[in-house]
């Protein structure tokens, strides 16, 4: 199994804050990726994206996107600037050779299950006929949500991906952890989308605060909820062929570190 590690945007330790240094700094610290995070907007001109991924190609360092958050595809009066929205992380994620666009795809509101399914379903059929049209090589990464009100259950996203081609699973795990408030067997989770055909996963983890209404703030690795080596030895249980686990924890970086020596301790060669 290859298994890549890597931060949620710049590494806190990086001398500067832009993007190419954040992956220079990722090889320094012999980690294998980097999300490039456009969560607040795409502020990211093609050129940039260019250069950064010639970065990441030449220090071997796996990039991913994770588009802005105002993101709503169960609403029919955003569900258009919400698409393009992605598609501008897409166009930037094409450029710089990123493998998958994750993104939020939405809240209920209103809506009953079935709608916002296929509301879901729909944008994402019509984003994947940009990507192919445009010859952007990425993939739509649905992220499995945190709260109650959003849609994201791995039902769902499977339900999607099954349908829409260039569309995938990513596995947050700390989302899902507060989604069904600490209940859930990582186990049956991850064998589910593997029955679904999926050996090469996109994934994020940290530690996560919650209440009953799900997910509240992400945490460091050390509050163990989830317990971080628990999910491990799933992990290097499953006969997954490759899985990049991305850090969301506010220590970014440093807890990307105690992940590896947790694999290490564990056994995984890198």
């Amino acid at each position: 199994m290859r298994i890549y590690l890597g931060p949620a945007g710049v590494p806190q330790s990086a001398a500067k804050t832009d993007t190419v240094s954040g992956i220079e700094r990722v090889s320094e610290l012999k980690l294998g990726a980097m999300e490039v995070e456009f969560v607040r907007g795409v502020r990211m001109s093609n050129g940039l994206a260019d250069q950064a991924g010639k970065a990441a190609r030449k220090l071997g360092i796996r990039l991913s996107v994770h588009a802005p958050y105002y993101v709503n595809l169960c609403n029919p009066e955003v569900v258009d600037a919400s698409k393009l929205r992605i598609l501008d992380s897409c166009e930037r994620g094409h450029h710089m050779g990123a493998g998958v666009i994750v993104f939020h795809p939405g809240y209920y509101g209103k809506l009953g299950h079935p709608e916002a399914l296929g509301m879901v379903k729909k944008a994402c059929i019509d984003m994947s006929h940009v990507l192919r049209k445009k010859g952007w090589n990425v993939k739509l990464g649905l992220e499995a949500t945190g709260k109650v009100s959003q849609f994201g259950t791995i039902d769902e996203i499977l339900s999607v991906c099954s349908e829409v081609k260039g569309c995938v699973p990513v596995i947050d795990w700390a989302h899902i952890f507060a989604k069904y408030q600490g209940k859930v067997d990582f186990k049956k989770v991850l064998s589910k989308v593997i029955s679904a055909g999926y050996d090469r996963l996109h994934t994020h983890f940290s530690n996560i605060e919650f209440t009953d209404k799900g997910e509240k703030r992400h945490l460091n690795i050390d509050h163990r909820q989830p317990d971080f080596r628990k999910v491990a030895k799933v992990i290097l249980g499953s006969g997954l062929d490759e899985i990049t686990i991305i850090s969301e924890s506010p220590a970014l970086e440093n807890d990307a570190l105690v992940m590896r020596k947790e694999l290490e301790g564990l056994g995984h060669k890198f």
